[in-house]
């Protein structure tokens, strides 16, 4: 079966861009998304650079694994899961009034756009993985 296809390596630097540029973003800035969207700061800020420093870890993956999106493929699945997990946990605390729906911007770039590429390329993975069985 064909390697992986040039859009793959390309969405996986993006998305490794990305995470590193938003990681950095809350880890150094971990106020401004608050004051942006008019929430209230929360009371132990550092927790949420803990999110800022684990998204940026992501990225250095994402980058990792664009190398050869095929192989890399666990890597591409831990953040899937993620991207799927994190609009669960945003629906639930929003359904709790823990934060407000304007949150939700950050789920749709954080998450909901990687949802169709990352797929396709779990799906490519599975397939390979698939032929070389039977093969």
């Amino acid at each position: 079966m064909k390697a992986s296809r040039p859009w793959m390596s390309k969405i996986l630097i993006a998305a490794g861009l990305y995470n590193l540029i938003y990681g950095g973003w809350v880890v150094l800035f971990p106020r401004s998304a608050f004051e942006m969207l008019g929430m209230e700061i929360p009371r132990y800020v550092f927790l949420w650079q803990c999110i800022g420093m684990i998204v940026g870890v992501y990225g250095v993956g994402y980058l990792a694994a664009a190398r050869d999106p095929l192989r890399h493929w666990p890597i591409v699945l831990v953040g899937f899961l993620g991207k799927i997990f994190g609009p669960i946990g945003f629906m639930q605390t929003v359904l709790t009034g823990d934060i407000p729906w304007g949150f939700g911007i950050m789920i749709i770039f954080n998450d909901l756009i990687w949802w169709i590429p990352f797929a396709g390329i779990l799906l490519a993975a599975l397939r390979r993985h698939r032929n070389r069985m039977l093969s």
